[in-house]
């Protein structure tokens, strides 16, 4: 298989022109706000939003998934081949590309990257998605800009491989601001505040006329917990669009400023709860529960996911079925129906745990009560009433469930380092319809595995289970056998509840009228997927502003 665009190898340094509006402009400064202070800013190591954010802005892949038409483009290679009956990718890169600091990018950084991700001391989320059956792909130079990378069998979804995966240079790991060959690079960054980027002065894509892109010179990331004052932010012209709005912000959106509010129907991603299986819960026996499969159906039983979708979610978001959407027909499966509401059977798998009540209370077989903390992100006035829904559901088994309003840093750290918490409710994006995108949440041994993750060795059968089928199914070119080992994992993730899918919110966005190109799309990163192609009008006087805000305040 073989895809080459005639001429391409011959532009220096660009690989694609891109293809924008006639009214796009050249300078000023795209303004944006991100909910949380990223955790790095390091596109190998981004395992939360804030963190993708940046290393989205910052960093190239060899290709490109279009994120509208979902179909695959050259990036940083201008042309590959299968050989080896499907086993070996060779890429062609173009010469004259430069990475931000003016270094030249050859050959030898891809197999670096390759390399340098896969290495356990990076513990990079990348990795698990590069090994096919469970074996690490080599990459060998075969030219300053020639590579080849051998995996252990036929990669399924390879697009996703090498779409997601930054190429730095060698030793790129290890740097705090890694030099990248993205449209942008970060100047600045102030804790807890902002992150400003200015134009990468070498960035290899043009605009028309030859010129390079991006069209802004600078991207200023605000960090703003406050949804509301999101809100009254871009209503002021002071941001040029929200990629992610609440229910209730659509709506006051809608009434002032209804040629901004943008909805795209049910997305891709979950709204989420889990337990904490790793060996740090305390006290022991909370463990014992939380391990139980009994113990997580009867929870998952007794929330009434109809009430999440229509109270805390203004019905703008659909009751999960199972860990697919049903957004994503190629790969949902609809054998599973529809997630059931049964107190009754609650209470009888509760019963079979050895559970029972006493004074109203429920108590495990050694009389200990049951209650616990559910912890969530603070400033997501949905996901508050979720969790106030769930605490109301639960009570009527007799659990006493005290629900825990984090600053997203601190939660993060919780569910990652330390693991001081007994369950999180929480929402999962999925960058990629494609199960070969879930490898590092749904593996065992991966590092944004929910219930129990960087296992040493699956620590129950079903686990193992998981990791054989996720493993097969990235090891197969064969569409239907793909399909097949996906449903089962489904059906897996159904009966143990190890993840308790809720609700599927619909993609909500807000996009300013001054910014061009913008096309909101399903999949990450939503309403900048084409960053380097957006423009910023000058800001129109904002004479009638202060009368629509004193809805919002």
């Amino acid at each position: 298989m073989r895809l080459t665009l005639p001429g391409l190898t011959r532009l220096l340094p660009i690989i694609l022109i891109a293809v924008v509006p006639a009214r796009a402009q050249w300078g000023d400064t795209l303004r944006f706000a991100i909910g949380a202070e990223p955790k790095v800013v390091h596109p190998w190591m981004a395992t939360d939003g804030p963190s993708q954010t940046i290393g989205y802005l910052t960093s190239a892949g060899l290709i490109r998934i279009h994120r509208i038409t979902q179909k695959v483009e050259p990036a940083l290679a201008t042309s590959w081949e299968w050989s080896d009956g499907g086993r070996t990718i060779t890429f062609e890169l173009p010469q004259g590309v430069r990475f931000s600091d003016g270094s030249a990018f050859t050959a030898n950084d891809v197999a670096a990257s390759i390399r340098q991700v896969l290495d356990p001391a990076i513990a990079s989320p990348h990795a698990a998605v590069l090994r096919v059956g469970g074996k690490a792909p080599v990459a060998t130079v075969l030219g300053p800009f020639r590579v080849s990378i051998r995996f252990a069998a036929p990669p399924a979804g390879w697009e996703r491989l090498f779409g997601d995966l930054a190429m730095l240079p060698a030793g790129g790991a290890t740097v705090e601001r890694p030099i990248g060959l993205g449209p942008f690079l970060v100047a600045s960054r102030k804790a807890g505040s902002s992150i400003i980027l200015t134009r990468n002065p070498y960035y290899w894509r043009l605009g028309p006329g030859g010129r390079a892109l991006p069209y802004v010179d600078t991207v200023e990331v605000t960090v703003q917990a406050n949804r509301q004052i999101e809100l009254l932010r871009f209503t002021r012209g002071e941001l040029d669009f929200i990629n992610r709005l609440e229910p209730a912000t659509l709506t006051r959106l809608a009434a002032t400023h209804p040629k901004a509010a943008r909805n795209l129907g049910p997305s891709l991603d979950p709204e989420i709860m889990w337990f904490n299986q790793t060996d740090r819960v305390a006290p022991g026996y909370k463990a014992v529960w939380f391990r139980s499969r009994r113990f997580r159906q009867a929870v998952s039983l007794a929330i009434r996911r109809a009430d999440l979708a229509r109270i805390a979610w203004e019905s703008l978001a659909t009751v999960a079925d199972g860990p697919v959407s049903l957004a994503n027909q190629a790969w949902v499966n609809s054998s599973l129906g529809p997630a059931k509401f049964d107190l009754e059977e609650a209470r009888r798998q509760l019963v079979k745990d050895g559970f029972r009540l006493v004074n109203g209370r429920l108590v495990d077989r050694e009389g200990h009560a049951v209650e616990f903390s559910l912890i969530t992100n603070a400033g997501n006035a949905g996901r508050q009433r979720m969790g106030t829904l769930i605490q109301q559901d639960l009570k009527a088994l007799g659990m006493e469930v005290r629900l825990a309003m984090l600053d997203f840093r601190s939660l993060v750290e919780r569910i990652s380092q330390t693991f001081a918490y007994d369950a999180c409710l929480l929402g999962q994006s999925n960058v990629d319809p494609d199960p070969n995108g879930l490898m590092n949440i749904w593996l065992s041994s991966a590092p944004n595995n929910p219930w129990h993750p960087m296992q040493t060795a699956p620590s129950t059968p079903w686990e193992a289970e998981i990791d054989r089928l996720m493993q097969a199914q990235a090891a197969t070119v064969d569409a239907a056998a793909r399909r097949k080992f996906f449903a089962r994992v489904q059906e897996i993730a159904r009966a143990e509840e190890m993840v308790i899918y809720l609700v599927y919110r619909n993609l909500l966005s807000a996009v300013s009228e001054r910014l061009n190109n913008a096309k909101p799309a399903l999949l990450f990163p939503h309403v900048f997927w084409n960053v380097d192609e957006l423009s910023v009008m000058p800001a129109a006087k904002p004479a009638k502003t202060a009368p629509e805000l004193s809805s919002l305040r």
